[in-house]
């Protein structure tokens, strides 16, 4: 029924402005979770282990087990994806969740927990509330759960991490990378492909994705291509009236013009394409957010790594459709590394290259839980079919796999059992040590 089957997309779009495409992408990726969990498959989730003892009749059992009282906050970019995936995740290890959606986006799941409750979810085992972040973080320190996760701002993680004494899983906003290797594809529809790629890790859904491309460095091999020429052109073509580029809920226009202009102040920067705002201000869109077309601004590497203030700016995330590009040579590789290690945090990366030792550098001197690696590497779009979570970071979520609800929702707890007394017969009281 094509009703139905627009309804979630279409609710999405209400509250959150996305590309009905991009909203669909959120429907399909939750229901292939809720497939890949269907039947036994919670069942198996939880599958314990056994191990012999040191001794006749011992063995311990090792079992994940639920935290039991857990809480959740999702932010207001994936209404839908993101609270599904962990909600259920931690509904499938058996805990009891507290559940906060941003509340300007917090009525899709509340459709989706009316969902739940027609397919015969018990009206106890999940609560939904709407209130502010600090009353949340007041009711959090006042009930304390014995695990948080929060999905969002980094900065807001680390502040609940210390009121809720380390309780807490964090899915927090990271600085995507990507590199541009340097073997350089023959096949021109190759090259498109990258550019599309790059395009949409950057300004899909406005940039606003905790794994959007917040900056690109491009051997030089590839500005022989018209890459650059390519992406002004694949941005040019989006559009309010379809929402390929539409508001920023929490960046204001005010806030990215001064970004912009901050980092044109390193020498030798400028705007590629961009830093204008959307239909050159003929728009509707309040001033509390941002409303800005697609930017990119080229800031040489050497300026980069000149001052540590140029790369604090530099690696500041933008959550609207913004990008840093850069340009390296194969002398300049320690210094690309260098910036990779100064960025803090570490979500998702993309080493687009074939070339195996090239690859085989990056992986090894970098931490992003999820590193898309090969040619049709990218940072966005993250399906359910495989982890997706920072690394680098003991408090780190994941999302989406049976090694994310592992490592989120339950904890290690083993038994050891111990039963066989036939040796009491011939036992002696033996000297205290």
């Amino acid at each position: 029924d094509p009703a139905v089957d627009s309804f979630s997309p279409r609710l999405i779009q209400r509250v959150s402005p996305k590309s009905y495409a991009q909203a669909r992408g959120e429907v399909v990726v939750t229901r292939k979770f809720l497939e890949n969990f269907s039947g036994d498959q919670v069942r198996f989730l939880a599958r314990s282990f056994s191990t012999p003892g040191d001794h006749s009749g011992q063995q311990s059992q090792g079992y994940r087990w639920p935290y039991g009282p857990v809480a959740l906050i999702t932010p207001f970019n994936f209404p839908l994806e993101i609270p599904v995936l962990q909600t259920m995740g931690a509904l499938y290890m058996g805990n009891r969740p507290l559940l906060k959606v941003d509340s300007k986006v917090s009525i899709v799941m509340e459709q989706f927990i009316r969902l739940l409750h027609m397919c015969g979810m018990p009206m106890g085992d999940l609560d939904l509330i709407n209130c502010h972040g600090s009353m949340m973080q007041t009711l959090l320190e006042k009930a304390k759960p014995r695990t948080t996760l929060f999905t969002g701002s980094s900065k807001v993680a680390n502040i609940l991490a210390e009121r809720l004494e380390g309780r807490v899983k964090v899915e927090s906003a990271g600085f995507g990378w990507k590199v541009l290797g340097p073997d350089v594809p023959s096949d021109p529809n190759a090259i498109d492909y990258v550019a599309h790629v790059c395009d949409q890790d950057a300004f899909a859904s406005s940039g606003q994705k905790c794994s959007a491309q917040s900056i690109l460095f491009v051997h030089k091999n590839w500005s022989k291509t018209g890459l650059l020429e390519k992406l002004e052109h694949l941005a040019s073509q989006r559009r309010l009236d379809d929402l390929t580029v539409g508001p920023t809920l929490s960046v204001t226009t005010e806030r990215f013009m001064s970004h912009v202009e901050g980092l044109k102040r390193i020498p030798g920067a400028r705007v590629l394409f961009g830093g204008v705002e959307i239909n050159d201000g003929q728009h509707k869109i309040p001033r509390q957010y941002g409303a800005m077309r697609p930017t990119a601004v080229f800031v040489p590497l050497s300026s980069l790594m000149a001052k540590k203030e140029h790369l604090e700016l530099a690696t500041t995330e933008i959550f609207a459709p913004f990008q840093v590009v850069t340009e390296f040579e194969d002398g300049d590789i320690p210094a690309v590394l260098d910036v990779l290690e100064f960025v803090q945090n570490h979500l998702t990366a993309a080493i687009v290259s074939n070339d195996v030792a090239f690859q085989r550098l990056f992986q090894g001197r970098s931490v992003n839980g999820t590193t898309y690696v090969g040619l049709r590497a990218r940072t966005t779009g993250a399906p359910q079919n495989h982890w997706f979570g920072p690394a680098g970071d003991p408090r780190a979520a994941g999302i989406g796999t049976r090694e994310a609800i592992h490592v989120t929702w339950s904890c290690h707890r083993e038994f050891i059992q111990d039963n066989d007394i036939s040796f009491v017969n011939s036992w002696k009281l033996p000297p205290r040590t």
